[in-house]
């Protein structure tokens, strides 16, 4: 198993689709939005061509309508991973969907009922409920976040597991120190102080693709989820009127920088991915990371 990761607009999807089909290998999107129909230009969604030459998992797998949260990443990579007869490439730039798929990262399941009593309770109610089963609970994640408590409080509702609990699992522990299920290898690509050049050029590149076209067409089918897509989310009031097209543009430009530094940082963390040096020419990029993970 391979991996090819990095910030948005590092030109990694390139580099792993061309990997693949060197490999006959299939491909696993790790991108939190291309699973879903019809937001093809605004994700960089591989385009029907691209698909043609390699086996894709993970991509346009839900409605734009739909909640699709990283546990359904995680059930869906790993039945792709299971059920591949040959290599395969996992590619993409959400580092929580990557590790859902590689690590022992653990997703309880929710309890509709109990969310909407703790959404109706105010941030002191929710704090003293949780404090009272599990006093250490600050230590392990910010009581100041209404919707990490109310999550908290639903899994223990769920599981019997206090957030200290499940923090001594096994599993977690494992995750920790980034011991994966199964062995892989993996590369990050990463422009540097050429990021944001790139992520104008590409939203240009878009916008000049038909991706205002897209976001109207989609307006009104947006999830809650779909809805907070970068360049969409910033986009859809555009479509509404609310904000000229210039404005909207420099929101999304924004918006999709501080999404690529927060992924550089994410990614950065993670000691099992070797970074190579990048090259504006994809056929660079291929070369060393066919040097680098098929050595």
């Amino acid at each position: 198993m391979l991996a090819i990761v990095g910030p948005t607009a590092s030109g990694k999807s390139a580099v792993a689709l061309g990997l693949a089909e060197e490999l006959g290998a299939s491909l696993v999107s790790v991108d939190s939005m291309q699973v879903y129909r019809g937001m093809d230009i605004g994700t960089a969604k591989p385009t029907p061509a691209e698909q043609s030459r390699v086996v894709h998992h993970l991509i346009d797998v839900a409605d734009p309508e739909d909640s699709f949260t990283v546990a359904d990443t995680q059930r869906l990579g790993r039945t792709a991973l299971a059920a591949a007869t040959g290599p395969v490439v996992i590619a993409g730039g959400t580092g929580l969907a990557f590790r859902a798929i590689v690590d022992p990262l653990e997703f309880p399941g929710r309890d509709p009922a109990v969310r909407t009593e703790l959404e109706a309770l105010g941030l002191e109610e929710l704090r003293a409920r949780l404090v009272q089963i599990d006093p250490e609970a600050g230590s392990q994640l910010d009581l100041a976040n209404p919707r990490r408590v109310i999550r908290a409080l639903e899994i223990h509702a769920v599981t019997g597991l206090t957030p200290t609990e499940r923090a001594g699992t096994p599993a977690a522990q494992a995750v920790r120190d980034y011991r994966p299920l199964h062995a892989f290898r993996a590369i990050g690509f990463d422009p540097g102080d050429r990021l944001e050049e790139r992520i104008v050029a590409r939203f240009d590149a878009m916008l000049e693709a038909g991706l205002l076209e897209e976001v109207t067409g989609l307006a009104g089918r947006l999830g809650r989820t779909a809805a907070q897509a970068v360049g969409y989310k910033e986009l859809l009031p555009v479509v509404a009127g609310e904000r000229s097209l210039a404005a909207g543009r420099a929101d999304a430009i924004a918006a999709t920088v501080a999404v690529g530094g927060n992924q550089r940082t994410y990614f950065r963390r993670d000691p099992r991915i070797r970074w190579l040096r990048w090259d504006d020419d994809p056929v660079v990029r291929l070369a060393r990371a066919r040097e680098e993970l098929l050595a």
